[in-house]
């Protein structure tokens, strides 16, 4: 590659596809059917797209509003706008209108692709906001079809010389706590975390990664996306999550290694008689991360699949991943995310900002750091220090440099004057053989303050009841963090990454805290 390449977070992978041109890159599911695309293949989609979106008259820097499920085109699209410069803003396709406007508004978007059968509001909020220039996965009357674009492109295109700090992509985060906030980050942030990856924990070409979560969420991009085509590796992209189709395709596709969010490993652990029938003995690895993990989880996935499994940490803004296993080889604890990469640094702070070796909030610093959030000057004050990040997220380290994750320090609550982190009631809860999820939010109480209350999940076939649940967290910890509603459910209310929705939850029990009082 040269110069330009090289600095281009779009041609990451163009290594690989000139190693192994016709070795197979994603095995892609969309609709029921299955499209098996060659690393050299994906390699010239890619420049074309680069070439179509040019085509459209955007100049580098300008944002590209990305809506478009699992399937290939989102990585052609996505990827594809980096190469020439653009900069993809790429949309959760579960978004409901008011967010996708909010999305479009704050990035100033000035085109548009989407699928418009995967969100019913996406064409309409784009059209809403006037912008011409449109692509579309589906035929639509007034926007220009992708394969018609791509047909019509140029087969070689010429990357622009960007600027140091060029953005590579725009994402925004979940919005659990306001509106989505939009997260810069650039190419060389992005290269030096995808070279570090490399580096520390290479993927090796064997690999075959089955992806179920969206793929523009730093699950699938960081655990199998970015690592897998850099290494000439494989993926197959499932276009949703479904429990049993997940297994039945991790085993008739023989895939190695599955990274998800853990609900989506609660919900695979409930098909137990199924796991007992296939054949999956190609199966080596899970990389669960991108919210709370739960030992009991670990214990529970250890046992029923007899693979390694791995807890991550990070987040879109930070990096996003900066913890891993020692690399002189010694076992990483069961909760415990790992050790720190060592290019970057990790801090653990107290409340008033003074470094504490054993707990604290964590503050991260690596070129990968987001420089900023997008038009959000107050937030970025208070965010950063000394090119630290304060992540927000509250960790341990034990006497083995292991770092733990214990919660978000927003959802700590004071009951009766004992701090509570929700993760410590829901580990209590999972701890019950018949618990297979748990959720714990706060609860106003006259007398206490706050105290928890449950939302839990039985396992398959398991009958629990509150009572039972009750004791079993007074047995196991302490009085004060004991739940004093459990509330039980076939299933927890997830976003659209497949994270527990702890709004959702705090909602229902709000209900349910009501209907008692009235």
């Amino acid at each position: 590659m040269d110069g330009r390449q090289a600095r281009n977070l779009g041609y990451f992978f163009r290594p690989a596809a000139r190693r192994v041109p016709d070795k197979i890159a994603v095995v892609d599911l969309w609709d029921g059917r299955e499209r098996r695309i060659a690393y050299g293949a994906l390699d010239a989609r890619l420049d074309r797209a680069a070439a179509a979106l040019a085509a459209l008259g955007l100049a580098p820097g300008d944002r590209l509003f990305v809506c478009v499920g699992n399937r290939t085109e989102f990585l052609e699209i996505f990827f594809g706008a980096m190469r020439a410069g653009i900069v993809p803003v790429p949309a959760n396709p579960r978004l409901g209108a008011d967010a996708l406007g909010h999305i479009l508004a704050d990035s100033g978007s000035r085109a548009a692709a989407i699928d418009p059968d995967i969100n019913a509001h996406a064409a309409a909020a784009v059209e809403r906001t006037g912008i011409g220039a449109k692509i579309s996965l589906a035929p639509r009357a007034g926007w220009r079809d992708y394969e018609t674009a791509l047909a019509a492109a140029s087969p070689g295109f010429e990357p622009p010389e960007l600027a140091a700090g060029h953005p590579a992509f725009h994402p925004y985060t979940s919005g659990s706590t306001g509106k989505p906030k939009g997260v810069i980050l650039t190419h060389a942030g992005q290269l030096w975390w995808l070279g570090c990856r490399h580096r520390l924990y290479p993927v090796t070409p064997e690999t075959v990664s089955l992806v179920a979560v969206p793929l523009f969420h730093k699950n699938a991009m960081g655990a199998a996306i970015k690592p897998n085509l850099l290494a000439g590796a494989s993926l197959v992209i499932l276009p949703r999550f479904d429990a049993k189709s997940y297994l039945e395709t991790l085993a008739r596709l023989r895939c190695t290694h599955a990274p998800g969010v853990p609900a989506l490993f609660i919900m695979i652990l409930q098909e137990r008689d199924l796991i007992a029938r296939l054949d999956l003995s190609a199966f080596q690895a899970i990389m669960v991360g991108s919210a709370p993990v739960h030992e009991e989880l670990v214990t529970a996935m250890t046992k029923t699949f007899g693979v390694r499994v791995v807890q991550g940490y990070g987040l879109t803004e930070g990096g996003p991943v900066m913890f891993g296993p020692p690399l002189d080889g010694r076992a990483v604890p069961v909760g415990s995310v790992g050790v720190p990469w060592p290019e970057g640094e990790v801090k653990l702070v107290d409340a008033a900002d003074r470094e504490r070796p054993d707990h604290g909030e964590l503050w991260v610093r690596n070129p990968g750091v987001t420089p900023g959030y997008h038009n959000l000057p107050d937030v970025n004050r208070v965010r950063f220090a000394d090119g630290f990040l304060k992540t927000g997220d509250l960790f341990s380290r034990d006497e083995g440099g292991f770092y733990f994750f214990r919660g978000r320090i927003d959802d700590m609550f004071v009951c009766g004057g004992e701090n509570i982190y929700p993760k410590e009631v829901e580990n209590l809860l999972m701890s019950h053989p018949d618990v297979a999820d748990a959720c714990v939010v706060a609860m106003d109480h006259a007398l206490k303050g706050q105290v928890p209350w449950a939302m839990v999940v039985p396992k398959s076939g398991a009958e629990v009841d509150e009572g039972a649940l009750k004791a079993h967290c007074l047995a196991a910890g302490p009085a004060y963090a004991h739940p004093r509603r459990v509330v039980v459910v076939n299933q927890m209310p997830l976003s659209g990454v497949g994270k527990i929705d702890r709004a959702a939850v705090k909602a229902m029990l709000d209900g349910e805290h009501a209907a008692l009082k009235g």
